[in-house]
C-alpha cells in the first residue's frame, strides 16, 4: 500500500508541537479551524468545515511523541487510512515524521493530498514558531479537478 510522507523542523521542544496536534484548539489553528471532537486516545476527532472533511479515531498517543489517526469518515479514498505524526527531538528543534499510510492505490487524489498535507505541516511550523498558522479556510488554495 502506498503512503504519503514528509519530515518537517520545528524550532519548539516537543510539548508544544504535541499540544498543538493533540487539542482541539491547536488543531483548529493549523488544520481546519472549528475542530470538534474527542482528541484523547480512543476518541473521535471531527474536521468537518462547511459539512465535508473528515473523522478521526484516535489510534494513537505517547505524549511528546507520538499522535496517530485512522480515518473513520470522510472521502472513500481516506477511510481505513492511517496518519501520524511522530516526534523527534534534536539539539534546538523538534522534528516530525508525517505518514499518511494505508491508501490502497496511488490515486490522482493521493498527490492532492501529499500537497496539501505538505502545506498543513508548514501551517503547523508557522503556528509554533509564530503563533501564525493558515488553517482551513485560510489555506493555500491549490487546483483539485482538471
Amino acid at each position: 500500500m502506498p503512503d504519503i510522507l514528509h519530515r518537517v523542523g520545528i524550532q519548539s521542544r516537543p510539548q508544544k508541537v504535541f499540544e498543538a496536534l493533540s487539542t482541539l484548539e491547536g488543531l483548529s489553528r493549523w488544520w481546519i479551524t472549528g475542530t470538534t471532537g474527542d482528541p484523547k486516545l480512543g476518541g473521535t476527532i471531527h474536521f468537518n468545515p462547511e459539512g465535508g472533511g473528515f473523522d478521526m479515531k484516535v489510534v494513537g498517543m505517547k505524549p511528546k511523541e507520538l499522535v496517530k489517526w485512522k480515518c473513520v469518515g470522510g472521502p472513500k479514498e481516506w477511510i481505513g487510512t492511517e496518519v501520524a505524526f511522530r516526534l523527534k527531538h534534536k539539539q534546538d528543534q523538534t522534528f516530525i515524521l508525517f505518514s499518511h499510510a494505508k491508501w490502497k492505490k496511488p490515486v490522482e487524489f493521493m498527490h492532492h493530498c501529499s500537497t496539501k498535507w505538505a502545506t498543513f505541516l508548514l501551517s503547523l511550523k508557522n503556528w509554533v514558531e509564530r503563533g501564525e498558522g493558515r488553517p482551513y479556510p485560510y489555506d493555500l488554495k491549490i487546483h483539485v479537478g482538471d
